[in-house]
């Protein structure tokens, strides 16, 4: 059944859901890996970069009246000072959950880079593996970091604890 994305924003879904085209999505909400390494994130991004706005499983729309996603973690630069963001963050984050299909990771990356997000990264718990996502394509980071213009992870630190 579709509906509208007024409708969406004005009902609460219990886990979250996004909305494409009409349509309520199911989000795989991951377990505990993708638990821990969000909790991390944040925490490492909140403590570390003071004057940035980490937020987690916020409301984003990508495309007015047609899509409204939900990060795993996004970051701004200022406060939005709005219920759903229709501006592009910073950095926007997806942790990879067990049951994810690539194909639909991909295309939402895409989504992402098409709505003007400069900063995406994929990070997967289970590989302790973290990616850019940078011209359509997944880039690992291959030293003991992963970073988005200014602001630096170690990744030893996002996979703390797994």
């Amino acid at each position: 059944m579709l509906v509208s994305l007024s409708e969406y924003l004005d009902t609460d879904y219990s886990p979250d859901r996004e909305y494409v085209d009409g349509v309520v999505m199911e989000r795989h909400v991951g377990e505990r890996p993708h638990s821990r390494v969000q909790i991390n994130l944040g925490s490492l991004l909140d403590t570390r970069y003071p004057l940035i706005f980490a937020w987690s499983e916020q409301r984003i729309t990508t495309i007015p009246g047609r899509r409204a996603r939900i990060p795993d973690i996004c970051v701004t630069l200022t406060d939005p000072e709005k219920t759903v963001f229709d501006e592009p963050p910073f950095l926007a984050i997806e942790i990879l959950s067990r049951l994810d299909r690539m194909v639909s990771v991909l295309a939402k990356l895409a989504e992402y880079q098409d709505f003007g997000i400069p900063h995406i990264w994929l990070v997967d718990p289970h590989s302790k593996k973290a990616f850019r996502y940078e011209d359509s394509n997944l880039k690992e980071a291959t030293g003991s970091s992963i970073s988005a213009g200014e602001i630096d992870l170690p990744l030893a630190d996002i996979f703390r604890r797994l």
